[in-house]
Parts: C-alpha cells; structure tokens; sequence
C-alpha cells in the first residue's frame, strides 16, 4: 500500500551510521554511550537532541557524515536549497541518490509536507541527501580545501530542525514558517526596499553626473512616497576598473567619480538613499604577501588565477582593513552592497560547487577553524563596522548571511539584455526563495532591467510581479530611454513596493521550475513569461488558493 505522509521526526529515529573523512579517506564510526567515535583517531561526534558537536586532537577533518533509516513514499517531490545564489535551478523533483540538498530540504507528499535542515551561523557547510530508504547530513568541516585541525576543541557543527506541515497547510506556508524556525533573530531592513541600480543598463560605464542623473529620475518617480527610494552605484566607480581587475583599493574613486563623500551628499539632497558597491577581498593596495590566499583554490576553467591579491579573511589584520573600508564607506554617505566573497574565497561559482566546495590542496592562515566559522566571523566585522546603514549582501554564503546582514541577493544575474536569463534567473529565484523574506532577511530577486534590447511586454510582467512580492525593487534603466509608458509604470511600482505587501506565493512551484501563477496581494495571477500582447490584462482568477 502507497503511504501518502511523510510525518518522520528524525530526533525520534535512531541514527543508523556515522562517518569521518580525513585526508581523503572515509573511516567509519562506533556507537560509544551518546556519541560517535572514530577509534583509531582523536575524533568524535556528540549528538544531544538538535545539537551536533565535533571534537578532535590532531586528525585533521574534511567531513562528518551522519545517517539515518527513513521510508519514504514513492510519490514524494523534493525541493533543496543553494550554497550562496539560485542559479535558475531550484526546484522539485523526485528521489535523486546523488543531488545534493544544501542546508535544508522540503518533501512533499500527498497533502503533507517534511521540512529538514540546519540552523543558520552553523560551524559548518551543511547538506543532505535524501532516498527512499536512507537520509544523510553532511557536515562540510574542511579548512579550505584541507582538513581543519581543532586541536581538541570542541566544533558546534549544527543545530538540526524537523517539521511537518499542519492539517491543510499548503508548502509554502509551511516552507515560510519552517524558515522562520532556522534563524533566530533575523535582519531586516527598516522599511520595504526599493528604488534604483545602476548595473543593468550601464554596465560599469557611469560617472558622478550619470549618478546624479539616475538619482534624479528615481526621485522623480517617487514622488509622494513616504518611504524614500535607494540609489545604488555599482561596479564601476573603482580606481582598478578594466577588464582584469575590479576591486580596491576603496578609499577613492576613479576620475569618474572624483568627490565620492561629495556624490553621496547630493544623492541624499535629491532625494534617495546611497548605495555603493564594494568587492571586499580583490584589493590592489601594497599589503603583505601572507595577507594573500592560495591561487590554486580555482577551479580549471576559472579566470582566478588573474587576480592574485585575494585577501585571506582568517587574519586579524585582514579582518581590521575590511573593517576600515567599510567604516569608511558608510561616513560618505552611503548604504553597502559588497559581492563575489564567496567566489574570492572558494576559487567556484556555486554552480560549481558539486560534491566539493573548493579545490583540495590549500588552506587559510589559521587551520584551527572551519570554512564557514572564518566567513562568519568575516560577515560580523561587516555587519559591526556597517552600523545603522543597509548592507546587502551579494554572492555571499546565504545561510550565513541570516540574522547578520539585512538584505541577500537570492539569485544570479539577471539582464539587460537577455530575457531569457530574466526569466531563468529572477522568477526562479523569486518562486523559490522567497519563502526566505522575512523568516532570514529581505529576500532580492535582483533587478528589473529595462533597456531596449528587452521587449518591454516581457519586463513589465517582471516588474509587476516584484512590485506586488512584498520583496525588495531595485530597477535598471537609463533615463534617456524611458518614455511616457515606462515612467507610468515604474511611478504605480514604486509606489506598490515602497510599502510592506504580503510574499507572493508561487502557484505552480511543484510543477514549474519558473513559475508563471502567483497569489500576489490577495489575488492569483498568471504571467506569460514566453511572450504576451502589449497591454494584455495579466491578473486573472484561477478560483483556488493554490498548493
């Protein structure tokens, strides 16, 4: 007979096997009282209740794999998370023995659905993997690409969380509450997020009069709106800004952009908040070599190799000068987007990132803690030194990222070019993660590029569900392009998302890796992401309240 529930609280199965690997090998472990323990090393594995701690000596651990006896029903579809950004692949599906689930998964079934995952600021990278007959955690507790040495201390790897839907809960009411038990003390901003971004129509070729050009259109449009709109400046403004290096040093700006503190102040004179974008790790400023991580953390085909000056975060002095640039960001003026730690430090796109997070071979300055404790710790001393400004965080750690910084982009790039990578990139994004908003941080489904190269019968239906998903708006697009139609849209946009409206909910998720039916503030709408007639009415009632 079919079972149609799935209802397992994994505290009340016993754990089946664990294992260590170290140094590439994988050694098994023996049940010894409430642990685990590897018997021909100094290792062990402590599990009471949620918890899960790590100890050893000196035998230098990769991974901790922990597994448990489950049975599942046939018909169960499952959905995982990332690393760091959706890259247009989230989804449901069926039984897969070698996907990888990062930080947590949710498993429906019939009418119920399973929720499992860790804690956010967890000691480790954390994953699972989900069969009919078998459910593993992976703690992901490597230094680099080495084996960490604890030198006896004990690692508080994860806090494990398992729940199961109420009585005709639909997954994604679930999946928001499941989320709101994963973090803590969540960061949000003070209010809805929304205004402009520079990247998507300019691309790096901007200046302070652009800037200010931008700053003025984004104003005008929000006229009347109590909560004022941002003005990020992206990539572009940096001295080291070519084809090879784009990064710091951060304490001035190219001859574009000669009066960075001045710019700021005209920005808040107009009438929007500040943005400017940072990438933390790529600085060309004269610092010690021992400053530098490996280069041999790329993968193959990575470009990496080119930028030698990758800052290693696990270093004290490290930690004080990413500090400074920060600090000294936010006395200009402004709110901070910072980008592409995750790719600086792991040498891979998350994309990339299959059963190993990075190349073996290399690791920090300091071997005495894990990956993730050193990105966390990095993160903090962000957080710390941005005081009350909004930092975003982009291409970063998103489990990490919860409860430290205020606003994640979700996923990768979207376009100003291409619809297509729009479409896969943002609507997957925003079907599948905004479960996030709210439970984590402001969940950003990245901008609405609008440019000629765009049908705008496309991205006006991008723009309409933003607007209404109650997570934050950020448009691209260069005044001098923008005629009657556009302005009348963006105003009634702005204007929608400058004020907290409920998450939209995704109707067709289960079935649809971009999802195209909605429940956006209280009504079902389907949008047409392969081509709709210009001025087609895109709200229209499905009668049911979705799954």
């Amino acid at each position: 007979m079919e079972i149609s529930m799935v209802n397992y609280d994994i505290f009340k199965e016993p754990v089946f096997s664990v294992s260590f690997q170290s140094n590439g090998a994988l050694y098994s472990a023996d049940k010894s009282g409430d642990s685990w323990c590897w018997k021909d090393a100094e290792a062990c594995v402590f599990s009471k209740l949620d918890e899960v701690s790590i100890m050893a000596q000196n035998t230098p651990l990769e991974k901790v794999i922990i597994t448990w006896r489950v049975d599942m029903p046939l018909k169960t579809s499952i959905m995982g998370d990332h690393w760091e950004r959706g890259y247009g692949d989230l989804e449901f599906r069926g039984f897969a023995p070698e996907r990888k689930l990062p930080w947590y998964f949710l498993a429906v079934s019939g009418k119920n659905t399973w929720g499992v995952g860790v804690k956010t600021g967890c000691g480790a990278f954390c994953s699972w993997k989900l069969t009919r007959d078998r459910l593993t955690l992976i703690l992901d507790v490597q230094n680099g690409g080495m084996g960490v040495l604890l030198k006896g201390r004990t690692l508080i790897a994860a806090h494990v969380v398992s729940a199961e839907s109420d009585e005709d809960e639909s997954t994604f009411a679930f999946g928001k509450r499941f989320c709101s038990l994963l973090c803590d003390k969540p960061v949000m901003p003070e209010a809805p997020v929304y205004g402009g971004n520079n990247w998507y129509y300019a691309y790096g070729n901007s200046s302070h009069d652009k800037i200010l050009q931008d700053s003025d259109f984004i104003a005008s449009l929000s006229a009347g709106n109590a909560n004022r709109p941002y003005m990020f400046i992206d990539d572009g403004w940096e001295v080291c800004h070519n084809g090879d290096h784009t990064g710091g040093p951060w304490h001035i700006g190219n001859s574009d952009f000669p009066d960075m503190p001045g710019l700021a102040a005209k920005m808040k004179d107009i009438g929007v908040k500040p943005g400017v974008w940072i990438r933390p790790l790529l600085n060309a400023v004269s610092v010690p070599k021992s400053w530098w991580l490996p280069g041999n953390r790329y993968v193959e085909r990575s470009l990496g190799f080119q930028y030698p000056w990758m800052l290693d975060p696990s270093i004290p002095d490290v930690l004080e000068f990413i500090r400074e640039d920060f600090k000294r960001l936010v006395s200009w003026g402004y709110n901070i987007k910072h980008d592409y730690t995750t790719y600086d430090i792991l040498g891979r796109w998350g994309f990339d990132m299959g059963e190993e997070l990075t190349n073996p071979g290399w690791h920090f300055a300091d071997r005495t803690r894990t990956t993730m404790e050193i990105i966390l710790d990095m993160y903090r001393v962000m957080a710390e030194a941005s005081g009350d400004a909004l930092v975003v965080a982009c291409n970063t750690v998103s489990h990490a990222t919860a409860g430290i910084f205020a606003m994640q982009r979700t996923g990768d790039d979207t376009s100003g070019f291409d619809w297509h990578r729009t479409r896969k990139m943002g609507v997957n994004t925003m079907a599948f993660r905004a479960m996030q908003h709210g439970a984590f941080y402001a969940a950003d489904a990245d901008c609405v590029g609008i440019t000629p190269r765009i049908d705008w019968s496309l991205n006006k239906q991008w723009l309409d569900l933003v607007a209404k998903s109650g997570t934050p708006l950020l448009v691209s697009i260069d005044p001098a392009t923008a005629d009657t139609v556009h302005k009348a849209a963006l105003k009634d946009a702005f204007k929608t998302a400058s004020v907290e409206q409920p998450i939209a909910e995704p109707l067709d998720w289960l079935y649809n890796q971009s999802p195209c039916e909605f429940k956006l503030m209280g009504e079902n709408v389907r949008y047409k992401w392969d081509g709709a007639s210009p001025g087609e009415m895109l709200n229209i009632n499905f009668g049911r309240s979705g799954l």
